[in-house]
């Protein structure tokens, strides 16, 4: 069956542009393919027979990803097609390891059912944004707007009393009562990216002019840098008010990535990684739960709780080496929240070094197709937006596998689409649907403009006589 591709009539001279849907659905179907595969292997290792959780959860996975691929195909039929199945096979193995997990009893559980509950949904904003959402750059005309809401809903849970926000420590959550508990700031990163991308473009002008030079270096001017002063005060008041420094970090690497594509200067770079890690130095210094933190991260292998966490996870992947111990074989129970901020530690346990690495590469995979839509968008706020949606995925990631690999000290964040969490996945997919009409802005063909009419010499022209009305 050919591609659909762009109209092109006799006189429109548009380029023909194949849509790729296609070729979606078809990864789709390999990673569909993949994910059943893999509830196989779990159910025949940990049950040795077949559930009906089984066929319950992979058709629920069908119609979820058919429904979005049909949204995509309607609303965005240029988009990117490799963007929406890499975001489904990553969900996929997320829900994999979750029924392992049930299987296994782990306390709180059920989590599969819940966490395909939270998949629904996010779909579900997914299909809206695309439909609300007909051209990105309209969102540049709210930047304002959305900056302020952002930065409400990410101080909002820092503000309110602990016994309804605060969680493992940090303060993070605002808990609804039967209704379960949101957490804001996953919603906040998109409404600040908005901000910051609208920002940047029409203040360019602040952060490319250099002020005197120094050390060979063309450094910004003092009036220029409350920017970025602004953003070092706002995530070292994260770290104080919310006791959360995973936030922080993706709070203020967002900015400083978004101003670094916006001038291409490294200099703020420099500036702003040099003032992070002075904040966090002060802040290690006058605040218990940043210095617990750390010494967590020195010596996993002292007694304590939170040294149970990152010693068992980092047991766990030990034990999986290279090859892993297989799917349904390991003890992933063993690690606490293997569920949510140490799955990887669990998927590395059973998957090994080689099935680690390989969800990284999906990830990569993801981040670059983003960066490639924005590269090849027409419009700057597109561009800007676009890389920032794509660095705050890397991010994430980076924060989340370096802190159960003992890289750099933990934090509360969780895999992108992998980790159990209602807010998370929401917010996530807002983010796909974004990049995903940004990405159909870009490959989208354009039509040419009409050749105006040629007007004829005036020497050439006939003489009409006109009468003058009396």
């Amino acid at each position: 069956m050919p591609e659909p591709a762009a109209q092109t009539g006799a006189t429109s001279g548009a380029p023909r542009v194949l849509t790729r849907r296609g070729t979606e659905l078809f990864m789709l179907v390999i990673a569909a393919v993949i994910v059943t595969f893999a509830l196989l292997i779990v159910e025949i290792s940990q049950e040795q027979t077949l559930t009906k959780e089984l066929f319950l959860y992979g058709a629920a996975f069908l119609v979820l990803f058919g429904a979005a691929h049909f949204a995509v195909r309607r609303w965005a039929p240029y988009a990117d097609p490799l963007i929406l199945p890499l975001v489904a096979l990553i969900n996929g193995l997320g829900l994999v390891m979750l029924h392992r997990l049930d299987l296994a009893e782990v306390v709180g559980g059920p989590f599969t059912g819940k966490q395909i509950m939270y998949s629904t949904a996010g779909v579900v904003l997914f299909v809206l944004v695309l439909v609300y959402v007909k051209d990105h750059r309209t969102l540049a005309q709210y930047g304002y707007t959305c900056g302020f809401i952002g930065l409400a809903l990410l101080a909002l849970p820092g503000l309110l009393p602990a016994s309804i926000s605060e969680a493992n420590g940090a303060k993070l959550w605002i808990r609804l009562g039967p209704l379960g508990q949101i957490q804001p700031g996953e919603f906040a990163k998109i409404l600040l990216l908005v901000f910051f991308a609208s920002f940047l473009v029409s203040k360019r002008e602040l952060f490319t002019t250099a002020g005197k030079r120094f050390l060979g270096i063309d450094w910004p001017r003092p009036r220029d840098l409350m920017p970025v002063i602004v953003s070092w005060v706002l995530s070292i008041g994260i770290v104080v008010l919310e006791k959360d420094l995973g936030t922080s970090l993706l709070f203020f690497g967002i900015v400083l990535v978004m101003i670094y594509i916006a001038t291409e200067r490294a200099v703020w770079v420099f500036l702003g990684l040099s003032m992070f890690a002075l904040g966090c130095i002060v802040a290690f210094n006058l605040f218990d739960h940043v210095q617990a933190r750390v010494n967590t991260w020195l010596d996993p292998l002292a007694e304590g709780y939170a040294n149970d966490q990152l010693r068992t996870g980092l047991f766990g992947m030990a034990n999986g080496g290279v090859l892993g111990s297989g799917l349904g074989s390991g003890r992933p129970n063993m690690t606490s929240w293997a569920v949510s901020d140490f799955i990887i530690s669990a998927i590395g346990e059973e998957l090994g070094l080689v099935g680690l690495m390989a969800l990284l590469m999906v990830y990569l995979l993801l981040m670059m197709r983003g960066l490639r839509s924005a590269l090849a968008v027409r419009d700057s706020f597109g561009k800007l937006f676009a890389g920032g949606l794509s660095f705050t995925i890397a991010l994430q990631l980076f924060v989340v596998a370096g802190g159960v690999t003992g890289l750099i000290p933990m934090t509360g964040l969780t895999a992108p689409f992998l980790a159990y969490g209602g807010s998370s996945l929401l917010a996530n997919y807002m983010l796909i649907a974004l990049l995903l009409r940004i990405s159909d802005a870009a490959r989208r063909p354009q039509t040419p403009a009409k050749p105006k009419p040629k007007q004829a010499p005036i020497a050439e022209a006939h003489t009409e006589l006109v009468e003058r009305p009396r």
